[in-house]
C-alpha cells in the first residue's frame, strides 16, 4: 500500500504556529530585593554569543603590546577603549584543522573546532561539520527562553556561520524592521503589565495538540529518515506550543527589561555605501534589550560575512578586493577593520549599558567576537584573531591580554567558553582540532 502524506495539513500547524510567533520577554522568576539575584537565591541568567566580522586583520596593526593585566589598546583595538576593562584579548592562537577554503576553515575551526564538513570551492559553497559553539550552548540553556538563540546580520546576505548539525545552518535576520517586530512587535507585555489574551492562541494550540498526535501515528509508517524529519518539523512546533503558554502568562518584573525604539523602515545604501553603521547600532540596541528582557540567552552577529566585498565610506573599492590589491601597509583596509571595531565597541556598550544588579549585562555574559583569519590578505589561521567580552558571571577574567606562549590549538578558547557557560565538557573539536582542556589563564 502507498503511503500518502497530506502535507497541507502539517503546514496548517506550522501557519498558525507563525502567525501567533510573537515577542514577549520570557521572564521566569521575580528579582530579590536587593536585586542582584532572582528569588530563589540564582544569579543572573548567563548568556553567550559571537560577533563576527569578515576579511581579517593587519596583524602589526592589531596585536596589543603588553602582557596579562598590563597592555595597550592596538591602533585597530583603539575603538574598544570604553569597554577595555571588560575584554580579554587572545592572541598567539592556531586553527590547526587543514586550511582548504580561505576564509571558511577558520570560522570552522573556531566554532567548532573541527575541519569544514563541505569544502566547497569557496566560502559559500562551504559547510561547517558540526553544530558550532552558539548551538552548543543553545542546546543546553536555550530550552529556558522565547528564542532557543537569536541569529542577526548587518550585511545584507544569508549566509550564516551559525549551525545546528552538520550541513544545517541558521539563516541570519538582516531586517531591523523584521527583527524589531519579531522580538517587540504584536503580543509583547513590558514588565508589570497584563498580559492581553487572544482568544485565539487557546484555538491555535488545540490545532497543534491535534497536528502532534497525528504526527505519532504517521511515524509508525515512515522510514528512518523520515522520521528523523518529522522529529525536528515538531520539535518547532513543540518549541511553539511554549511561546504561546508564555504569552498566557503574568511575567514577573526584571527591572532592565524596557521595549526597544523601533527602527527605521530600510537603510538604503548611500552612493552605493551600504549604511551598516546605522543598521547595526539599531539591531545591537535590539539585541540588548532582548537579552535583557530573557528573550533569549544565546545569539550571533554577522557583522559582514567571510570574502565580503561590501563598500565603507572613506574607501576606494570594496573590502576583500582592498585586502588583495591595495599595497604597502593597506591604509584603507586599516580604517575598514577600524570602522568595524568601533561597531564591535557599540555592541558591547549596549550590553554593558544595561544594569543588572550589582553589575551589567556584559558581566552576565561571554561574547566571542573574531574573523576569519589573520592576515587577509594570505588568508593564514595561526595567530588568530580573537576576543572575549564579558565575564560570564565571574567565570572568565577580563582586562587583560593573554598571549600564547607556543601557538596553542584554538579549540582550547572553545574549551573554555563551554566550561565558563556551566557545560560538563572533557573535549571539543575532532581531528587536529581535539582538545581536552582549555586556557586555564584567562578563567577564574
Amino acid at each position: 500500500m502507498s503511503l500518502k502524506l497530506n502535507r497541507r495539513t502539517l503546514l496548517r500547524g506550522a501557519f498558525g504556529a507563525t502567525a501567533i510567533g510573537v515577542a514577549l520577554p520570557a521572564l521566569e522568576v521575580f528579582l530579590s530585593e536587593h536585586g542582584n539575584a532572582y528569588a530563589d537565591g540564582s544569579g543572573f541568567p548567563v548568556r553567550f554569543g559571537w560577533w563576527f566580522f569578515g576579511n581579517g586583520v593587519h596583524m602589526d596593526n592589531w596585536m596589543p603590546a603588553g602582557n596579562g593585566p598590563t597592555w595597550e589598546l592596538s591602533p585597530q583595538l583603539a575603538p574598544l577603549a570604553p569597554v577595555k576593562e571588560d575584554i580579554t584579548v587572545v592572541s598567539g592562537l592556531k586553527v590547526y584543522c587543514e586550511n582548504s577554503v580561505p576564509h571558511g576553515s577558520g570560522p570552522a575551526g573556531v566554532l567548532t573546532g573541527a575541519p569544514l564538513g563541505k569544502a566547497g570551492e569557496n566560502f559559500a559553497s562551504s559547510a561547517l561539520g558540526a553544530a558550532t559553539i552558539d548551538q552548543v550552548v543553545a542546546n543546553a540553556i536555550g530550552n529556558d527562553t522565547r528564542f532557543r538563540s537569536l541569529e542577526i546580520g548587518v550585511e545584507d546576505s544569508h549566509h550564516s556561520l551559525s549551525y545546528v548539525a552538520d550541513g544545517t545552518s541558521n539563516t541570519p535576520e538582516t531586517s531591523p524592521k523584521a527583527l524589531f517586530e519579531r522580538l517587540f512587535g504584536m503580543g509583547f507585555v513590558a514588565p508589570g503589565d497584563e498580559p492581553i489574551i487572544d482568544p485565539k492562541w487557546a484555538l491555535r494550540r488545540s490545532v497543534l495538540d491535534a497536528v502532534s498526535e497525528d504526527a505519532t501515528q504517521l511515524k509508525k509508517r515512515l522510514g528512518y529518515a523520515d522520521k528523523l524529519r518529522i522529529d525536528r518539523h515538531f520539535d518547532n512546533i513543540r518549541a511553539l506550543e511554549k511561546q504561546i503558554a508564555k504569552l498566557e502568562d503574568d511575567p514577573p518584573n526584571l527591572a532592565a527589561c524596557a521595549k526597544a525604539n523601533a527602527p527605521l523602515d530600510a537603510y538604503p545604501p548611500d552612493n552605493d555605501v551600504p549604511q551598516m553603521s546605522a543598521k547595526h547600532r539599531a539591531m545591537a540596541d535590539m539585541m540588548a534589550m532582548s537579552l535583557a528582557c530573557d528573550q533569549t540567552r544565546v545569539f550571533s552577529v554577522m557583522f559582514s560575512t567571510p570574502v565580503n566585498n561590501v563598500r565603507y565610506p572613506g574607501t576606494s573599492a570594496g573590502h576583500h578586493k582592498l585586502t588583495h590589491d591595495e599595497l604597502g601597509e593597506q591604509p584603507e583596509v586599516h580604517g575598514i577593520v577600524v570602522q568595524i571595531i568601533e561597531e564591535l565597541s557599540y555592541f558591547l556598550q549596549a550590553m554593558k549599558n544595561v544594569e543588572e544588579g550589582d553589575g551589567t549585562l556584559l558581566d552576565h555574559s561571554a561574547v566571542l567576537a573574531f574573523s576569519d583569519c589573520s592576515f587577509g590578505k594570505s588568508h593564514a589561521i595561526d595567530n588568530y584573531p580573537l576576543l572575549v567580552a564579558g565575564a560570564a558571571d565571574g567565570a572568565l577574567k577580563k582586562g587583560v591580554h593573554y598571549k600564547s606562549p607556543a601557538a596553542e590549538n584554538a579549540s582550547k578558547l572553545g574549551f573554555t567558553l563551554l566550561r565558563a557557560m556551566g557545560l560538563p565538557v572533557t573535549e571539543f573539536g575532532a581531528a587536529e582540532g581535539l582538545v581536552t582542556e582549555g586556557l586555564s589563564d584567562i578563567e577564574t
